[in-house]
């Protein structure tokens, strides 16, 4: 069986939910290779299926930007051959499959929401026109490099060998262009990260900038808090928290949406939630056609009154 690269974020050693999502969907293709970055070798990665972990372990990968990666993982491709090459749809994953698709002289799919085989042959499905349609697409020279979407599946746990392998890899000085001369860690807020939390909760330009109730109902559900592109754009949070078409896309098993209108680029990024909840003073608003349950009414008012019901329930 032909093996599948697996691009793998861990920050700290902790695999993200992603990363679990693509060593499942590379069991589809082939036998799973996880590739890792950094000193520690995550236990789950064999817990998930991957028969491999190539181990990159260089300072290196820390100090500069993203070309270091990229060249070691496009040294992999050319040594290993695989089927194909699986990456995170993040800013950084992308931008490495770019460069690695450049370098193997392959194809390149980003933003896939699914990935399939018949035979040889893989085909992705890509979501357009903010969720309108859907597209399929196959790479027709050398082994796809695909970016694939959080959620676009769930992370089925199958025993691999796990076998770690180190490989070193002499990084150009071409790939070291950009260095990185100082980083601060994101502050913890103690919530779920945003793509992999089965719960949101969201906040838009009906907040008028104050988010103290759709925190405080997040924290009450233990969710993620989210905001619309109004929200981000008015400065009110950082674009981390942003779901939409050009934010993040949320699956999650419960998604409520707080002052949010409902413009189609945000719709984009939280339609695929199990159950929609809407708090809008608008019925007019376009939110309410796509939500399973629907309040209207001021978020100010509505929101702490589940609060205060959601604590007297869980007490």
């Amino acid at each position: 069986m032909s093996e599948v690269l697996v691009l793998i974020d861990a920050p700290g050693g902790k695999v993200t939910k992603p990363s679990l999502e693509l060593l499942t969907i590379a069991r589809r293709i082939g036998e799973p290779s996880a590739v890792v970055f950094g000193a520690e070798v995550p236990a789950q990665l064999a817990e998930y299926g991957a028969e491999k972990i190539y181990q990159l372990d260089d300072a290196v990968y820390d100090e500069y930007l993203v070309a270091p990666k990229a060249e070691a993982l496009s040294q992999l491709v050319a040594d290993k051959s695989p089927a194909a090459v699986l990456v995170p749809s993040s800013s950084e994953g992308k931008e490495i499959a770019a460069r690695v698709a450049l370098k193997a002289s392959s194809g390149l799919i980003t933003d896939a929401v699914d990935v399939t085989v018949d035979g040889d042959a893989i085909t992705t499905t890509q979501s357009v026109f903010a969720g309108n349609f859907s597209v399929e697409a196959k790479v027709t020279n050398g082994a796809p490099v695909i970016a694939v979407k959080p959620n676009s599946t769930t992370p089925e746990a199958v025993t691999g060998a796990g076998a770690v392998e180190a490989v070193s890899v002499a990084v150009s000085d071409a790939a070291k262009g950009a260095k990185v001369v100082s980083s601060e860690p994101r502050q913890s807020t103690g919530r779920p990260e945003l793509t992999e939390a089965a719960i949101v909760v969201s906040g838009g330009r009906g907040t008028g900038g104050d988010f103290s109730e759709v925190e405080a109902l997040a924290d009450v559900l233990g969710a993620a808090v989210g905001a619309s592109r109004a929200a981000v754009d008015s400065g009110w949070k950082p674009h981390t928290f942003q779901v939409g078409q050009t934010g993040k896309v949320v699956s999650p098993q419960l998604y409520i949406a707080n002052g949010i209108s409902g413009a189609i680029q945000h719709r984009a990024g939280m339609q695929t939630s199990k159950t929609i909840v809407a708090v809008n003073k608008d019925e007019e608003a376009p939110i309410f056609e796509l939500v399973d349950f629907g309040v209207v009414g001021d978020l100010k008012t509505v929101l702490p009154q589940a609060v205060e019901e959601i604590t007297k329930r869980k007490g």
